[in-house]
């Protein structure tokens, strides 16, 4: 067989069959609705300023925008992706599949999920969007790092951090070396050659403290290169004693998918850096698990097939 032949035997997802499915059901569901969008890019609204028409839920885009307005009345910026009146914005998406769950004080089909997939209970009371705390780095200028969604117990400690993704093609890079102003090389061997732990921030100082140094030693790139934000996270959710989660589309092969008992996607791959004793602390969980617990509780009947819908999920829930 020719390679074209060949490729049509790959036995996992291919990304463009993914996207294509996901931005005719966006394109649909927008023009449905009747809103502005962009001639160019029918997925997507034509204005940021539009974004609560990427909302399905009025009550969701409401506590949005009054919790963002809340924040900057204190100074504290809420940030809000430059892309969310994207079709196919992840943070969108989580706030129309988990928004809801927080608008109505109902996390049980999100905690039944996570308990399932580690055998534990995880005893929380709330949740919140774009969590951050600048001193666990030292992040003392420009964006810190920021989770998407936080369950917090009944002290209002943070103890579930949840990293959404969709159409995304990666975990984001480190953008000093996409800007130009470093070579890649792995800086456990010589930190002085690392522009960000020069200017005092503490990844590599978690990373050793944490044990991830041991598997990382003996690679020669920097792995923050292309997994930046992974590994910010991930120690991020292991120094403030929580758990750190994936959320991400079952379709899409980047993140995590199975395919006849063979794992493949990032978190396979980035799992085998983590030290044995925090594994089990970090948990990946696809969108269409959650929709169906969702649909189980029989308790959100008036948003969840819209949900589906918007997303292209009729029949993959």
């Amino acid at each position: 067989m020719n390679s074209r032949q060949l490729a049509q035997k790959w036995q996992f997802p291919r990304y463009k069959t993914f996207e294509k499915e996901v931005r005719e059901s966006a394109s649909n569901w927008l023009k449905k609705k009747g809103f502005y969008i962009n001639p160019r890019r029918p997925y997507c609204l034509s204005s940021l300023s539009d974004w609560k028409n990427n909302i399905i839920l009025h009550e969701v885009a409401d506590y949005i925008d009054d919790y963002k307005k809340q924040c900057e009345g204190n100074r504290k910026p809420f940030p809000l992706h430059k892309y969310i009146h994207h079709g196919l914005s992840s943070q969108a998406m989580a706030f129309n599949l988990i928004g809801p769950l927080v608008t109505r004080n109902d996390l049980d089909p999100l905690l039944s999920l996570l308990n399932d997939e580690d055998n534990f209970s995880l005893q929380v009371t709330t949740a919140s969007f774009e969590y951050e705390d600048r001193s666990i780095f030292k992040e003392d200028a420009g964006q810190p790092t920021s989770i998407d969604v936080v369950l917090n117990n009944e002290d209002g400690q943070p103890v579930i951090f949840i990293e959404s993704k969709f159409v995304e093609k990666e975990f984001g890079g480190c953008s000093v070396f996409a800007g130009g102003d470093c070579n890649g090389r792995n800086p456990l061997h010589n930190k002085s050659g690392c522009f960000l732990h020069f200017i005092g921030r503490k990844y590599w100082d978690l990373i050793e403290k944490y044990g991830f140094d041991v598997a990382l030693k003996n690679e020669k790139q920097c792995i923050f290169v292309a997994h930046y934000q992974f590994f910010r996270e991930v120690l991020f959710s292991i120094e403030k004693d929580g758990v750190f989660v994936l959320l991400s589309d079952e379709r899409s092969p980047v993140f995590h998918c199975s395919v006849n008992g063979s794992d493949n996607g990032l978190m396979p791959f980035l799992m085998e850096f983590v030290p044995e004793q925090y594994k089990n602390r970090i948990l990946s969980i696809s969108i269409q698990k959650l929709v169906g617990e969702i649909k189980k509780s029989l308790k959100h009947q008036d948003w969840i097939c819209e949900f589906e819908a918007k997303y292209g999920l009729q029949q993959k829930s």
